[in-house]
C-alpha cells in the first residue's frame, strides 16, 4: 500500500469510528423507544380491561363511590347514580367535539340533598348553542336522578399544548374541577364531591345536551409503534454490520 493510500485510510478510520459510535447510540435509542411502547401497551391493555369491567358493573350509590375514592383515589368509569337539583345558572362549558361537530360539554352543578355539590357533565351542545337561553327545554327543574360514570379529577393541565382555561368567558380546555366550581357561582363554603359524573345517554328534554359522551373505546396503537421502532433498530443494525464488514472485504 502506498503512503498516500495509508494516509487516506488513516484519516477515514476516525470518521468511520465516529459514525459507528453514533449509529450505536441511535440503535440503543430505537431499542429503548420500542421497549417503552411495549410497556405502554401493557399499561393500555390493563386500562382497557379495567374500563370494560367497571362499565359493565351495576350502578352504585354516590356514597359507595365516594368511599371507594377515599380509599383508592380512583373511581374512573365506575357507574354511579346521584339525586339532587341542577343549578343551571352555574353551568360551565368545556370545549369539545362530538361526531365531527365542535361545541361544548356542559358541566352543571348538581346540589345534593345533604347540601353538597357534584359537577355533572350533562353532555354535548353545538357551538352556537352555548348560551343556555337557546335551549330552555333542557334546563330541567326540580329534583332529578342522574345516572352515569364517575370520572377522576385531573391533578394538573395534561399538556403544555393545551390552552389555558378562560373562566371569565366560561370556556374550559381542560377539566379543572376546582376552577369550574369556583367560577360557577356556588354559595360560599360550598362542599364538593371530589370527582365528576358523566351523565349517560338518557335523553334530555328538547334533545340537548346530548348525554353519553364519555370516550370508552380508547385507541391502542402501541404494538404498531413498538414494531416500528424495533424495525428501525433492526434496519440500522444491518447497516452497521455491513459498514463494519466492508473494510475487511476491501483489504
Amino acid at each position: 500500500m502506498s503512503e498516500a493510500s495509508e494516509s487516506v485510510a488513516g484519516r477515514s478510520r476516525p470518521r468511520t469510528a465516529l459514525l459507528l459510535g453514533l449509529g450505536l447510540v441511535l440503535f440503543l435509542i430505537l431499542l429503548a423507544l420500542g421497549t417503552w411502547q411495549v410497556q405502554r401497551l401493557h399499561w393500555k391493555e390493563g386500562l382497557l380491561r379495567t374500563i370494560d369491567q367497571r362499565t359493565r358493573s351495576p350502578p352504585r350509590s354516590l356514597a359507595e363511590v365516594e368511599n371507594e375514592y377515599a380509599s383508592s383515589g380512583d373511581v374512573d368509569y365506575t357507574p354511579v347514580t346521584a339525586t339532587g337539583t341542577f343549578l343551571h345558572q352555574g353551568e360551565r362549558h368545556f370545549f369539545a367535539t362530538w361526531e365531527g361537530a365542535s361545541g361544548f360539554d356542559v358541566f352543571t352543578p348538581l346540589q345534593l340533598e345533604d347540601g353538597r355539590f357534584v359537577l355533572v357533565n350533562r353532555g354535548f351542545v353545538p357551538y352556537d348553542l352555548k348560551d343556555a337561553a337557546k335551549r330552555p327545554q333542557g334546563q330541567v327543574a326540580g329534583k332529578v336522578t342522574v345516572s352515569g360514570l364517575a370520572r377522576n379529577p385531573l391533578p394538573a393541565k395534561p399538556s403544555m399544548m393545551v390552552p389555558d382555561n378562560d373562566p371569565k368567558k366560561n370556556i374550559f380546555y381542560w377539566k379543572d374541577r376546582d376552577a369550574m366550581a369556583a367560577s360557577a357561582g356556588l354559595p360560599a363554603g360550598a362542599r364538593l364531591v371530589p370527582f365528576f359524573i358523566d351523565a349517560d345517554k338518557t335523553p334530555n328534554p328538547g334533545g340537548l345536551p346530548v348525554g353519553g359522551v364519555t370516550i370508552i373505546d380508547l385507541p391502542n396503537s402501541h404494538l404498531q409503534y413498538a414494531f416500528t421502532w424495533y424495525g428501525l433498530a433492526a434496519a440500522l443494525a444491518a447497516v452497521l454490520i455491513i459498514k463494519l464488514r466492508r473494510p475487511a472485504k476491501e483489504t
